[in-house]
């Protein structure tokens, strides 16, 4: 695709007039009425209103060309991108699986140069346009098999990084690293005797347990949410680190602040809960806590109690000084009948629900009880000690 035939201002012009406007209805209003490619038009239009809370600064460049739906759902978001930025530096850096090229370009911030690499040739050349739009000649854009090149490269990386696909030929989902494309388990040996540092991005729904028996040398693992949503699992491995040294780090992403939370696996199953029964605030992690498996450290490093082993549900009478890295929510009072309860105390029908280790999902509670979300208060179903308990809450701060 020649994509100069869009570095038009009339092009341009046209996506930014219709930002806000239904692509569909677009389509058949202007059929056969402009001078560019409509259909690519449209598509540049939808990828905008797509990207707009996923890449704010990108959709907002009049200059950038952004590829079909399903590259772009791929995507990192700006947020994680800039995350992963804060984590590297060096002087060269090489992104295995362009894509976007979204990584690709925050990551380089850090570094003197960079080379990225993408099998789809379209795919290619709009990140080759887009990283001429945004910075100087720092990159250089390799079509091709991003593991033969390495392979065949003289030079060394301060960086290599890689974003697996997680599509398997049917479009179903993959989570094992040994199942990804690239295969980064099977060429472990290459990647490590090219790079100072190695960073693989995973899937939210990734074993983490079950990659390190895959790759046993990773020295860190990085489980980010944004706004208390996990996106991505990161791997890490340096040259001169050792493995004896590993740390989970679990870290939400938010508006307010940047939340972490480090524990070590070891450290976790040698922890001991506390249990008891729900005192004045019900504490739930972040889910990037939960996703990493600091079930029982938690509770121990804030001075919490446990509602019930399988719960995840924590509970306190005072709120220690320290910020703790969750939502915290004032109970209100605890709901022993909800069918004749709920209506005097949901008169609007609206509320949000939490359930975790409870006889109905949100979905089912919504449902059977016929409520919307909404609101500023909380139900909170869970199991504590041997019964299930629902709670009305407000957050706390």
């Amino acid at each position: 695709m020649d994509l100069s035939q869009f570095d038009t201002e009339t092009f341009k012009q046209f996506v930014q007039d219709h930002l806000h406007e239904d692509p569909a209805q677009l389509l058949l209003k202007y059929a056969g009425k402009t001078e560019f490619d409509l259909k690519f038009a449209i598509q540049q239009i939808h990828a905008r209103q797509k990207a707009k809370n996923k890449i704010p600064s990108w959709a907002v460049n009049p200059n950038l060309l952004f590829p079909p739906s399903i590259s772009m759902e791929q995507a990192s978001s700006e947020d994680t991108a800039l995350f992963k930025a804060e984590l590297v530096k060096g002087k060269s850096m090489i992104d295995l699986t362009g894509g976007l090229g979204i990584d690709t370009y925050y990551l380089a911030q850090n570094f003197e140069k960079a080379i990225y690499c993408e099998r789809q040739e379209d795919l290619a050349k709009l990140s080759e346009h887009n990283f001429k739009q945004l910075s100087d000649n720092k990159f250089t854009v390799i079509h091709g098999d991003s593991l033969d090149f390495l392979s065949k490269s003289q030079e060394n990386f301060d960086l290599i990084y890689a974003d697996p696909a997680r599509r398997g030929g049917q479009n179903q989902k993959l989570y094992k690293l040994a199942d990804c494309e690239p295969d980064v388990v099977q060429h472990w040996g290459l990647l490590t005797s090219k790079a100072k540092t190695i960073l693989i991005k995973a899937s939210p729904m990734l074993d983490i347990k079950q990659a390190l028996i895959e790759i046993p040398e990773i020295q860190q693992v990085w489980v980010i949410s944004v706004r208390n949503e996990v996106k991505e699992v990161l791997l890490k491995w340096q040259q001169e680190s050792k493995v004896d040294d590993r740390k989970i780090i679990a870290v939400d992403l938010h508006p307010d602040g940047k939340r972490e939370f480090s524990f070590t696996f070891e450290a976790e199953e040698e922890a001991e809960s506390v249990f008891g029964a729900a005192g004045s605030y019900l504490i739930e992690p972040t889910s990037s806590i939960l996703k990493a498996g600091a079930f029982k450290l938690f509770g121990q490093q804030f001075g919490l109690k446990k509602l019930h082993p399988n719960s995840h549900i924590f509970t306190c009478d005072a709120l220690p000084a320290k910020q703790i890295p969750g939502r915290i929510f004032k109970i209100l009072q605890e709901v022993q009948n909800p069918k004749k309860e709920l209506k005097q105390l949901v008169p609007s029908g609206k509320i949000n629900i939490i359930t975790r280790n409870y006889i109905l999902s949100p979905d089912d509670f919504k449902k059977k009880y016929k409520l919307k979300d909404g609101g500023t208060q909380f139900l909170i179903g869970t199991k504590s000690g041997e019964k299930y308990a629902l709670y009305l809450a407000e957050l706390a701060r």
